[in-house]
């Protein structure tokens, strides 16, 4: 018994000395670790420290690149095992969020072109000085016998029948009839549509007019007269009702049949009703708009022209037949 307390003793020593030397090292430890710090600061990557670190960055490359690439497809397996776990609410707010959204975006690009399309009408009224009202286009042809289609303004907004409409790119047709708040509006392919017209290049006038199968034709242009496809047809203004130089289309054949005194000439509309959903109504003509007393007696010119090579051919003809009556005795 009384060799007890001289055997715990020395391991009670034993633990106190582990226990200081161990402190002192860690003291050594942070005392070195600032002094590294320190110099690191001071020095730059340009020191001893510098290189070292370097090197070691460079030796242990190969082991961190693997390590990444080990750990690659647990992360992934991480992400697909939060996002299978997610609950149902978060599920239903997250497609409830990209419905709204797309909604929104539909509204937005809806809005764009509307302004698009309004801008285009404000160009054309602007570059020709029209006096006109818009319209938005209600309504398509109720029936299969006539290629009309409703706009939404009547005889409460100034429209009245005979009135020319036009889109943001040409002339769409006329007014022929007219309510309170709503009117009826002839397209240009329509077979009872008729419109004053001239090739812009060479002012050569003719008249445009639709068709039973919806093609429009250039009429009343001499075979003696030249037009090329790709021609411009405007309003030539006659007859006080478009303004001139309205566009109307663009010529896509021309064609002179043996004998014919006239071309037949097809041009296709540059404004379809299905395209445009607003529209302007011209409800009057400035002085300028109208054809001037040139155009007048230009048509005049070409239309005596016409008679004259017609009474020709008849003449030719005539004669022809008598010279044929003669050998025949």
């Amino acid at each position: 018994m009384p060799l007890t307390p001289s055997r715990r003793q020395p391991r009670s020593a034993l633990s106190t000395s582990r226990q200081s030397s161990g402190g002192r090292a860690l003291v050594a430890c942070v005392i070195i670790s600032i002094a590294l710090f320190t110099a690191s600061s001071r020095m730059g990557d340009e020191g001893p420290l510098g290189a070292v670190r370097g090197a070691f960055q460079t030796v242990t490359s190969p082991v961190r690149y693997l390590g990444a690439t080990v750990a690659a497809p647990f992360r992934g397996i991480g992400n697909v095992v939060t996002n299978l776990t997610a609950d149902q609410q978060t599920l239903s707010e997250l497609r409830a969020e990209n419905d709204e959204l797309r909604a929104r975006n539909v509204e937005l690009e809806e809005a764009a072109q509307t302004a698009e399309r309004l801008q285009g009408l404000l160009d054309l009224q602007d570059a020709n000085d029209l006096q006109s009202t818009a319209a938005r286009i209600i309504s398509g042809a109720s029936d299969s016998w006539s290629t009309t289609v409703t706009i939404d303004k009547g005889t409460s907004s100034g429209v009245t029948a005979g009135m020319p409409v036009t889109a943001s790119s040409g002339v769409v047709g006329q007014v022929i009839d007219s309510g309170a708040t709503t009117s009826t509006v002839r397209m240009l392919t329509d077979e009872n549509s008729s419109i004053s017209a001239m090739i812009q290049s060479s002012r050569v006038q003719g008249m445009l007019t639709g068709s039973v199968t919806g093609q429009l034709n250039l009429t009343l242009i001499g075979t003696e007269q030249e037009v090329n496809v790709g021609d411009v047809v405007v309003t030539s203004g006659l007859g006080g009702v478009f303004p001139k130089g309205l566009p109307l289309g663009e010529v896509t054949s021309v064609e002179s049949a043996p004998g014919a005194l006239f071309l037949d000439i097809v041009v296709e509309p540059f404004s379809h009703a299905e395209n445009y959903e607003e529209v302007l109504v011209i409800t009057s003509l400035t002085e300028e708009q109208r054809a001037t007393a040139e155009d007048i007696a230009a048509a005049d010119a070409q239309d005596q022209q016409g008679q004259d090579d017609g009474s020709a051919d008849d003449a030719s003809d005539t004669e022809e037949t008598d010279q044929t009556d003669g050998t025949s005795e």
